[in-house]
């Protein structure tokens, strides 16, 4: 279908593009990629009378460390996560992620602030952000404010940006030694939505694990924050009975729709597998 009639408007700097927000209010969105807004215009189930397009927005597109944290600008593609050698080598986490997002077209032109700031429980960087206790920068009317990954989402598309907020930025803690981390994920072809997928965060002290977080993604109506799994590994060796604990209470959080990738009970099951494949790279990555 042909989406309805739009106004289309690309600012040239952050301030011109919440100024434009403001001006129209709830008839504006924002639009990054494409990939997720675009298509529902076309479906009309999204009708907003005026784009705001950030692609001209070079002041959110770039990786970089300020020391203690990486940073990651909203306008920042896929394609340029995985070209990055500092998150390669920081973080390779994110470049499992990446690559597990569609496929080569759509890496090229998709964002990552698009990917976290829609609140779909589908996309596969929010559950990453929560295992990596990231913290959002988002700048509106009002000024900058930090908002911490796992305190933003609130349900299906319901985050905690207000209105004429702009995502700005992606801050990590910078990995200490001995951390290790790792994505899995199943699904059911390439450019789908996981089945399951988890994000694994370790460290490791002389074989031991000091820390750990999992987070899960397409599990419920937001990424999950598996805590009590992640607490069942810290202080084991990772044997066999830590991670079997681990993945039994990941398993008790998820709540899957039964779907075209399968009954919630058989999407729970494959929760549990790709657990016990992150935190198997994750240990690999850490030693």
């Amino acid at each position: 279908m042909i989406p309805a009639a739009f106004a289309y408007h690309r600012p040239s700097s952050l301030n011109e593009a919440i100024n434009l927000l403001a001006k129209h209010g709830d008839e504006a969105r924002v639009v990054a990629g494409g990939h997720s807004l675009i298509p529902m215009m076309k479906l009309r189930l999204a009708a907003p009378q005026h784009l705001v397009d950030l692609q001209d927005l070079a002041e959110l597109r770039r990786i970089d460390s300020d020391g203690t944290m990486l940073v990651i600008g909203a306008m920042t593609t896929q394609q340029e996560i995985l070209a990055s050698g500092l998150l390669a080598g920081k973080c390779p986490i994110l470049g499992d992620a990446a690559a597990q997002i569609a496929d080569p077209q759509v890496r090229n032109c998709g964002t990552i602030g698009g990917n976290v700031a829609n609140g779909d429980p589908g996309n596969d960087m929010p559950a990453v952000m929560l295992a990596l206790d990231a913290i959002y920068r988002v700048t509106g009317p009002g000024g900058s404010r930090d908002i911490p990954a796992r305190q933003f989402y609130q349900g299906t598309f319901v985050t905690a940006l207000k209105e004429g907020e702009i995502l700005q930025s992606i801050r990590i803690p910078t990995p200490v030694p001995g951390h290790g981390a790792a994505y899995e994920k199943q699904k059911r072809k390439i450019g789908d939505y996981a089945t399951a997928a988890a994000a694994v965060v370790l460290t490791l002290q002389g074989g031991t694990c000091t820390a750990a977080a999992i987070a899960l993604t397409n599990l419920g109506d937001t990424p999950l924050n598996a805590v009590a799994a992640a607490q069942a590994l810290v202080g084991s060796k990772l044997d066999s009975v830590a991670v079997a604990a681990a993945v039994k209470q990941a398993r008790a959080i998820a709540r899957p729709a039964s779907d075209g990738r399968g009954p919630a009970d058989y999407r729970t099951h494959v929760a549990g597998i790709m657990v016990a494949r992150a935190i198997a790279k994750a240990k690999a990555r850490a030693a």
